[in-house]
C-alpha cells in the first residue's frame, strides 16, 4: 500500500511538471520516445515529414505569390510577417528533432529528481516551481491559440466569400495567398481543400511555437526549483537534518553532487534551447515590428476585426520573447543566489580544510551556465527591452519610408 501511494504521488508530480508539454509535443512527433520498435520509428518519421510538409505548404506558395505576383507595397509587407513566422516554426521544429537526445536527458533527470525527493520542504519547493511553470505554459498557449483563432478563422469569416465577376465565381479568401503559377485556388473544391489544409498547418505552427515556449519554461523552472532545494540543503550543511547523513563530509558530498547534477542539467537545457531561442529572438524582433505596423495601418482603415487580430498576435509574440528572456534571467539569478547562500551559512564552523568546499561552490556559482540565444545573446530582461526598442525603431523607419 505504501509503495503504491509513493508511485501514485510520483506519477502525479511528474505529470504536473510535464503533462502540458507532452500533450503539445507528442501529437507533432517531437516528444522523445524510449521505445525503439521499427513500426513506431516509422510512425515517428512519418509525423515529422507531414509536419515539415505542412509548414512548407504555407511558406513556398505564399513566397512565390509575394515575390512574383504582388505589386502593392503594403500587401507585400503584410505577408512578410506570416512568412517570418513560418521560418521561425520550421527552425524550432528542426531544433526539436535535432536535440531529441538532450530533451530526453532533461526529462529523465526531471523524473529522477521527483523520484528521489523525500523531505517535505524540498518537495514543496519543487511543487511550487512546477505549478509556476504550468501557469506559464497555460498563459503562453492561450495567447498563441487566441491569435490563431482570430487570424485563421475570425478574419476570413469577417471578410466573407470574395466574388470574382470576371470568372463568375465566389471563393473563400486564403490566409496565406496561393500563387496561381502553382494552382488556381479560386475554384471549388480546390479552394475549400487548400483553406482546410492551411487551417491545419496554422494550428501546427502555433502549436510548435507554444511547445517551444512551454518546453523552455518547464526546463528552466525545474532548474530553478532544484537550485532552491540546494540552497535549502546548504542551510542545514553544518548541523544536518533528519533526512541527511550524520557526518559533515557526507553532507558536503551530497551538496556538491546536487550542484554538479544541476550544472549538467543546465548544459542539456542550454543545448536544447540555443537554436530555438535564436529563432525566437530574431523572429520576434522582426515580427513585433511588422505586426505593430499592421495594427497601425488596419486601425486607420477602421477594420476592427483585423486590428484586434493583429493586436492579439502582437501581445502573444511579445509575451513569447518575454518568457524566454525572463526564464534566462531567473536561471542566472538563481545561480548567483547559490553562491550567496553558501557564503551566508556559518561556514567558519566547519573544521579544518572542509571550509574550502564553500570556495569551490561559490566559484562555480559565479561562472555558471547562462541561457543564450545561439550562444551569442544572453537571455535576460535587458535583452527583452533591447528587442522591444529595436522593434519600435524598425517600426518608425518603416512608417517613415512607406
Amino acid at each position: 500500500m505504501q509503495n503504491s501511494r509513493i508511485e501514485y504521488e510520483y506519477e502525479k508530480h511528474v505529470n504536473l511538471s510535464m503533462q502540458l508539454n507532452r500533450w503539445m509535443l507528442k501529437p507533432i512527433g517531437i516528444w522523445p520516445r524510449s521505445d525503439i520498435s521499427r513500426t513506431k520509428k516509422c510512425y515517428h518519421w512519418l509525423t515529422n515529414i507531414i509536419c515539415y510538409g505542412l509548414i512548407s505548404f504555407l511558406f513556398v506558395p505564399c513566397s512565390v505569390y509575394v515575390f512574383l505576383e504582388v505589386e502593392d507595397l503594403y500587401n507585400k509587407i503584410k505577408l512578410f510577417g506570416p512568412l517570418i513566422f513560418c521560418i521561425m516554426a520550421f527552425t524550432k521544429y528542426y531544433s526539436f528533432i535535432s536535440h531529441e537526445n538532450d530533451i530526453r536527458e532533461c526529462i529523465e533527470r526531471i523524473k529522477w529528481d521527483w523520484k528521489n525527493i523525500t523531505y517535505s520542504d524540498d518537495k514543496n519547493i519543487m511543487l511550487e516551481n512546477a505549478n509556476f511553470g504550468r501557469r506559464l505554459v497555460t498563459i503562453c498557449t492561450f495567447f498563441m491559440y487566441s491569435g490563431f483563432a482570430f487570424y485563421y478563422i475570425a478574419v476570413p469569416i469577417s471578410v466573407g466569400k470574395i466574388q470574382d465577376e470576371d470568372a463568375n465565381l465566389t471563393f473563400i479568401p486564403l490566409v496565406f495567398p496561393f500563387s496561381r503559377l502553382i494552382i488556381d485556388t479560386r475554384y471549388s473544391p480546390t479552394n475549400e481543400i487548400v483553406f482546410f489544409l492551411q487551417l491545419i498547418a496554422g494550428a501546427l505552427m502555433h502549436g510548435v511555437t507554444s511547445a517551444a515556449c512551454g518546453l523552455a519554461a518547464m526546463l528552466a523552472v525545474h532548474a530553478c526549483g532544484q537550485m532552491e532545494v540546494l540552497m535549502n540543503w546548504l542551510k542545514h550543511l553544518i548541523d544536518g537534518r533528519s533526512d541527511m547523513s550524520d557526518t559533515v563530509d557526507a553532507r558536503i558530498a551530497s551538496v556538491v553532487s546536487q550542484h554538479v547534477r544541476i550544472l549538467k542539467y543546465l548544459t542539456h537545457t542550454e543545448r536544447t534551447l540555443q537554436l530555438i531561442s535564436m529563432a525566437e529572438f530574431l523572429g520576434c524582433t522582426l515580427d513585433i515590428c511588422l505586426v505593430g505596423y499592421y495594427v497601425i495601418m488596419e486601425s486607420k482603415s477602421n477594420d476592427i476585426t483585423s486590428t484586434v487580430t493583429y493586436a492579439i498576435l502582437l501581445t502573444s509574440l511579445t509575451f513569447n520573447i518575454f518568457i524566454f528572456c525572463y526564464i534566462g534571467d531567473l536561471v542566472a539569478e538563481q545561480c548567483k543566489k547559490i553562491g550567496e547562500a553558501t557564503y551566508m551559512i556559518e561556514w567558519y564552523r566547519l573544521p579544518g580544510n572542509k571550509k574550502l568546499c564553500c570556495i569551490l561552490i561559490i566559484a562555480m556559482s559565479n561562472s555558471s551556465i547562462k541561457l543564450t540565444a545561439g550562444n551569442m545573446v544572453e537571455l535576460s530582461i535587458e535583452t527583452f527591452t533591447n528587442v522591444v526598442k529595436t522593434a519600435v525603431a524598425f517600426l518608425n523607419v518603416l512608417r517613415t519610408t512607406t
